[in-house]
């Protein structure tokens, strides 16, 4: 499998920042955007996910999504070692990740499983493994065949876009009706549901983390690599970089969007930064985020946002609106020179 260049994105450099234990200090503007992650998801698994170009979930609900903190030191690594081939892919494989999404949605399959795609081939028609793996998927002859695609010395389906990916996608959903986790979905497909059982039963756990060290090394870094590719092109995570427990857990913190009683609207635009009005009001990032969810997201995508603070601190906020402004654009600009 060839290896990645991955973008670096400013959210989750501040992601990072933070779990490395940057100063997240009111004096340290600059170096605190976005305390956690927000993510735009569905709560059921396998229902719509958010476009990777258009950063919107289907149904409009939304919950908290963070990086595994045995993922950080891994994602960090990886995103300084590689820098430019991500930049260009998003431009140049559009029209790549636009089929592989359609056909994805079609058999209701994350959107986001396009980065095993990356992962595997660069996208690449041509690609070929050493092991006789070939095409976007890098489907083995036997596994292709299978899955209903025709090789041979004249005719590889494997190499037909339309017609691996359907093929993958099939492949995708039987192995996630045995592991019902993504992550062991993505260890399984690199290196087989064999490999997988035999780890989980070595560990006694179905926990990714816990019985990464008994997978082969390429599948337990395959993983990873699907991990950051997914942070790095998105800027955060979602239900697919999650274990099961982490995705049960987080599927319980879908935010309810009835009005809440002492809570007060005001329609904002321009650069505000969420981490940045929450310390300066002396909110917790917590429930700021669980008021706001997905604040600097949508405020950038759509221009306007209708801030929800508790009655007491939204008068705060509208004395200090300007100063929040000037801080908030300040550290967006310093982060952008680094």
């Amino acid at each position: 499998m060839k290896k990645l260049l991955l973008l670096t994105t400013l959210p989750l450099v501040a992601f990072l920042y933070s779990f490395a234990g940057a100063d997240q200090g009111p004096r340290d503007f600059e170096r605190s955007l976005n305390d956690s992650i927000v993510k735009e998801a569905s709560a059921n698994p396998k229902g719509g996910f958010k476009d990777l170009f258009e950063g919107q979930s289907a149904d409009g609900s939304f919950f908290n999504v963070q990086l595994n903190p045995k993922a950080v030191s891994f994602v960090q690594d990886y995103m300084e070692s590689n820098s430019n081939k991500l930049t260009n892919m998003k431009s140049w494989g559009r029209t790549y990740f636009d089929l592989i999404d359609k056909v994805l949605a079609e058999h209701k399959l994350p959107s986001e499983l396009k980065y095993l795609a990356v992962i595997e081939s660069d996208l690449k028609t041509s690609a070929t493994s050493w092991v006789g793996a070939a095409g976007p998927w890098q489907l083995m002859p036997q596994t292709a065949r299978e899955l209903g695609l025709r090789v041979g010395k004249k005719v590889d389906e494997r190499r037909d876009y339309k017609k691996s990916t359907n093929a993958a996608a099939r492949y995708l959903n039987d192995l996630y009706s045995v592991f019902n986790d993504w992550l062991l979905v993505v260890a399984a497909y690199n290196g087989g549901p064999g490999n997988v059982n035999k780890a989980i039963a070595k560990a006694g756990s179905r926990n990714f983390w816990d019985l990464q060290y008994y997978l082969p090394a390429e599948s337990r870094n395959h993983v990873k690599k699907f991990i950051a590719t997914h942070y790095i092109m998105e800027g955060d995570g979602g239900v697919t970089t999650m274990t099961r427990t982490e995705r049960a857990d987080y599927a319980q913190q879908v935010v309810e969007t009835t009005p809440v009683a002492g809570v007060q609207t005001t329609t904002v635009s321009g650069k505000y930064n969420g981490n940045i009005i929450a310390l300066t009001l002396g909110m917790d990032a917590a429930t700021f985020n669980k008021l706001n969810p997905a604040f600097d997201k949508q405020l950038a995508q759509n221009g306007t946002y209708d801030l929800r603070l508790p009655a007491e601190k939204m008068h705060a906020f509208a004395e200090a609106r300007n100063q929040i402004l000037e801080q908030s654009v300040k550290a967006a600009l310093s982060l952008a020179t680094r």
